[in-house]
C-alpha cells in the first residue's frame, strides 16, 4: 500500500520521541541519563534485529532499491540522534550531576586520583581481563606457512588467519595498535610490522569506579573503560601504543531456532546464542581516546577492524562520550542523590485484595481489573503464592514470556509442583534476548516436577495468562488472570500494563481448550469468548474495524478507540482506512511506530494518532468499538504488526463487568486529554509535541491514572466483607 509509512524510520521518530524527554531541562539530570540510556539500549536492538534484516534483503536483491535507501536514510537520521544526544550528555547531564554531587571523572586525573587508579586496575582489573591478538593494521600476505618472524614473534599472517578472535556482540573492548619499542638495537618496525590486540570488559565487571565511600555527600566516579585506556599498556610489555580505541560491535540476531527439533528444542535453542556472537556485523560504534600529551587518532585500528568484519562507513558511528550507557544502570541506582532524581510513585494496594481475605473470594464476588504500575503487581504474586499452598488447589497452568531474575512467581510454581500440584509452565524459549534466562529457569521448574512446555514450532506464544483450578463444594472452579504484560515483578513497577482477574465459566471453558491446544494435539478449535492468534485474531479484528464502517453507512455512530503499541500491518491499515472513509471517528494511541498515516484527506481524515511517552513505559493495549451503542471492549497480549497476527500465539479478551467497563472508558479519554506528554503524528509522517492551548489546564494521564489509584483506596469501603457485597 502507497498511502503507508516506512516501518523502520517510524521506529527512529519513536526513539527521537523518548532522546526528547532526555532534553528536558526541567527534569532531574539521572532521570535524563535513564532516557539517553534507554535510547542507547533500543538502537541497539534496532540494529541487531531491523539493520540486519535491511541487509538480509539487500544481499538478496529482495526490494534491494528500497533497502538501499532505507538504510541510507536511517544512518543519516542514527547519527543525528546520537550528535545530540551526546552533546546533552556531556554539556548539561553530566556537569548537572556533578553539580548535585554525583561527579564523572575523567583523565586528565588529579596526583590523588591517579595515585588511587593506578594501582586499583592493576590490583583489582588487569588479572581479570585477556589481551587477544587480533592482527595486523593493514593488509598482508596470508602465507602462514612461517612459524616465527626473525625476532621469534608470531608472523602478522599467522595471527590474522588462525588466532584473530571473534568479537561479541555487544562486549565493550579496548583495541590497542601496537609497536616494538624503539632502542638503538631494535628500531622501529614498518607499519607491516604493526600489531593490534584487543581487550575485552566482560559483563560482570562493575564500570562504575567510586572513588570515595558510600556515606560521602559527594562522590566522584571514574570508568573502567578509562583505565583500561589509560593502564592498558600494562598488559604489553616490550611494546608501545600507538593507538588506542574503545569500540563495540553489534552483530545479526534476526534469525530462528530450528523448529524441526523438537527432541532436543533446548539445545537447539543453546546454539541460536552461540550463533548470536558469531554472526554478520552489522554495526560499530566506537570512541576515539585522548590524552593530554598525545592526540592519538585510531585509524588503523578502525580500518583493520571493520575490514575484518566487513563494515562500511554507513555502519560506524562515533561517539564523543561513554559507550554502552545501559550497563551504567548502578549510577542511576545509586544510594542517595535523591534530588537528581525523579521520584517513582508507590504503588497502590487494590482494595479489592484484602489481606484478610483469599484472592479466591475477591475474584468469586467478580471481576478485577489491575492497573499497573498505579497498583502493586501484589496480588498477582499472590495470585500464584495462594494457589502453590491452597490444598484444593489441584491444578496450575500458565505462560511464561519474561520474568525476573529471582522471580517470586516461578519459586511458587517451583513451590506449587513439590506439594503435588499439577503444575504445567508453557516457557517460550524463543523470547529474544532472554532466552539464555528463560532456558535456565525452565530447567529449575522441570527439577521441581512441573511440565514444561516450549510453545510450539515456528510461533511464539505471547499471550499472557494463567488458569488455576480449585476444588470447591460446588465442583471445580477455574480462577484466571489475564494480562497486557509479562509475568514480571520488576517491569510491574516501570511499564503501564493492565491485569484482569476473573473467574467467568465462559473465560474458563476457553481457557482450558487454549492450553489443551498448545500443549497436545489439537485441532484449533474456535473460542467463544476468547479470541487467539494466528488462527482468529487478525481476521476478528479487521471483521471489528469493518462492522463500524458498515453501521457508520448504515447511520449509526461508528467510533473506534484503541491504545496499543505499534501499528504496522498493512491489513489492518487498509481496514482503518476505509473505516474512515465511511465516516468512523477513530482514536489512536500508538506509543511506537505507525505505518497508517492519519489526516490525509479522502483516506484517513477522521482518524487521530497520538503517543505518550513518559516516565512509565506504555504497554498495555486496550480496544473499544461503539458497535452501534452496544459498546465493546478489549484487551490483549497483541500488537497490530504481522508478527503478533500471524506468527504467534496471542489474545484478545472481552471485558464483560460493566464497572470495569466503564473504568476502561475512562482510562482510554484520558489519554486523549493529555496535553502535556502526548505527540501528535501529521499527515506528513512526522511527530509534533501536542502544546497546551491558551488558558488550557495542564494534564499529564500518567498523573491522573496515579491519583485514580490513590482515590480507589481512600473511598473504598472499610472492611472486605461489606466491599464484597458492593461488588457482588
Amino acid at each position: 500500500m502507497t498511502e503507508l509509512l516506512n516501518r523502520e524510520l517510524s521506529w527512529i521518530n519513536y526513539n527521537t520521541r523518548v532522546l526528547e524527554e532526555a532534553l528536558r531541562k526541567d527534569l532531574p539530570p539521572l532521570e535524563r541519563f535513564r532516557f539517553i540510556s534507554i535510547v542507547t539500549s533500543n538502537f541497539d536492538e534496532f540494529f541487531m534485529i531491523r539493520i540486519a534484516a535491511l541487509k538480509h534483503a539487500l544481499a538478496s536483491d529482495n526490494y534491494a532499491g528500497n533497502a538501499a535507501q532505507v538504510l541510507q536514510d536511517a544512518s543519516a537520521l542514527i547519527q543525528g540522534c546520537f550528535v545530540k544526544l551526546y552533546k546533552c550528555l556531556n554539556e548539561e547531564v553530566f556537569p548537572a550531576l556533578a553539580a548535585g554531587g554525583l561527579e564523572l571523572r575523567r583523565p586528565p586525573y588529579t596526583a590523588d586520583e591517579t595515585a588511587y587508579l593506578g594501582p586499583f586496575f592493576k590490583r583489582e582489573i588487569l588479572p581479570i581481563l585477556t589481551p587477544l591478538r587480533f592482527g595486523p593494521a593493514a593488509a598482508n600476505d596470508n602465507d602462514s606457512s612461517q612459524i616465527t618472524d626473525e625476532q621469534g614473534e608470531l608472523p602478522l599472517s599467522s595471527v590474522q588467519t588462525k588466532t584473530t578472535p571473534s568479537i561479541t556482540s555487544g562486549i565493550l573492548y579496548g583495541a590497542f595498535l601496537l609497536e616494538t619499542a624503539i632502542s638503538s638495537e631494535n628500531p622501529q618496525l614498518s607499519e607491516a610490522g604493526q600489531h593490534i590486540s584487543i581487550v575485552g570488559i566482560p559483563p560482570i565487571l562493575d564500570r562504575i569506579i567510586r572513588l570515595d565511600t558510600e556515606s560521602s555527600s559527594k562522590q566522584r566516579w571514574a570508568l573502567l573503560d578509562d583505565l583500561l585506556m589509560l593502564w592498558g599498556d600494562s598488559f604489553f610489555p616490550g611494546y608501545e601504543v600507538k593507538e588506542r580505541l574503545l569500540f563495540r560491535i553489534h552483530r545479526d540476531a534476526d534469525f530462528s531456532v530450528d523448529e524441526k527439533r523438537d527432541d532436543d528444542f533446548m539445545e537447539a535453542m543453546e546454539e541460536v546464542l552461540v550463533k548470536r556472537d558469531r554472526s554478520m556485523a552489522v554495526r560499530m560504534i566506537y570512541s576515539l581516546w585522548d590524552t593530554t600529551t598525545k592526540n592519538e587518532n585510531s585509524s588503523k585500528i578502525i580500518n583493520a577492524i571493520t575490514g575484518h568484519l566487513d563494515l562500511s562507513a554507513e555502519d560506524l558511528f562515533s561517539s564523543s562520550g561513554p559507550l554502552n550507557l545501559a550497563t551504567l544502570g548502578s549510577l542511576v541506582k545509586t544510594q542517595g542523590f535523591e534530588n537528581l532524581k525523579r521520584k517513582f510513585p508507590k504503588p497502590f494496594a487494590h482494595p479489592a485484595f484484602h489481606p484478610e481475605t483469599s484472592v479466591w473470594e475477591t475474584i468469586r464476588a467478580g471481576d478485577v481489573l489491575l492497573t499497573l504500575p498505579y497498583q502493586s503487581f501484589d496480588p498477582v504474586i499472590r495470585f500464584f503464592e495462594e494457589a502453590a499452598s491452597d490444598p484444593e488447589v489441584v491444578s496450575i497452568k500458565t505462560t511464561l514470556y519474561r520474568t525476573s531474575g529471582h522471580s517470586p512467581i516461578i519459586e511458587s510454581l517451583k513451590q506449587a509442583a513439590l506439594n503435588g500440584k499439577h503444575v504445567t509452565a508453557l516457557v517460550e524459549l524463543k523470547a529474544r534476548f532472554d532466552e539464555e534466562r528463560n532456558i535456565s529457569w525452565a530447567k529449575e521448574l522441570e527439577k521441581s516436577g512441573v511440565i514444561v512446555v516450549y510453545g510450539l514450532a515456528k510461533l511464539k506464544v505471547h499471550a499472557k495468562i494463567c488458569q488455576v483450578i480449585r476444588r470447591e463444594t460446588t465442583g471445580l472452579v477455574q480462577y484466571l488472570h489475564f494480562s497486557t504484560g509479562n509475568y514480571n515483578d520488576k517491569t510491574a513497577r516501570a511499564y503501564s500494563d493492565l491485569c484482569l482477574f476473573s473467574c467467568r465459566e465462559d473465560l474458563g471453558r476457553d481457557s482450558a481448550l487454549f492450553f489443551n491446544m498448545l500443549s497436545g494435539y489439537s485441532a484449533l478449535l474456535p473460542m467463544h469468548a476468547l479470541v487467539m492468534a494466528p488462527r482468529q485474531l487478525k481476521q476478528r479484528l479487521i471483521e471489528l474495524i469493518d462492522r463500524e464502517a458498515k453501521r457508520s453507512k448504515e447511520g449509526s455512530t461508528g467510533r473506534i478507540v484503541a491504545k496499543i503499541n505499534t501499528l504496522a500491518d498493512d491489513d489492518v491499515a487498509a481496514a482503518l482506512y476505509r473505516a474512515s472513509q465511511a465516516g468512523v471517528k477513530i482514536s489512536l494511541n500508538v506509543r511506537g511506530i505507525c505505518t497508517l498515516a492519519p489526516g490525509r484527506k479522502g483516506l484517513s481524515e477522521n482518524i487521530q494518532v497520538i503517543s505518550i511517552i513518559d516516565q512509565f513505559l506504555e504497554h498495555s493495549r486496550i480496544l473499544y468499538f461503539n458497535n452501534g451503542g452496544a459498546e465493546e471492549f478489549f484487551i490483549s497480549s497483541a500488537d497490530w504488526m504481522p508478527r503478533n497476527l500471524e506468527r504467534r500465539v496471542e489474545l484478545l479478551i472481552p471485558v464483560l463487568d460493566e464497572g470495569i467497563r466503564e473504568e476502561l472508558k475512562n482510562i482510554l479519554g484520558a489519554y486523549f486529554k493529555d496535553n502535556s506528554q502526548s505527540w501528535i503524528l501529521k499527515a506528513s509522517g512526522t511527530w509534533e509535541k501536542q502544546k497546551k492551548k491558551q488558558n488550557e489546564a495542564a494534564f499529564r494521564v500518567q498523573e491522573y491514572l496515579q491519583k485514580l489509584a490513590e482515590k480507589a483506596v481512600e473511598h473504598h469501603l472499610k472492611t472486605p466483607q461489606d466491599f464484597i457485597v458492593r461488588r457482588t
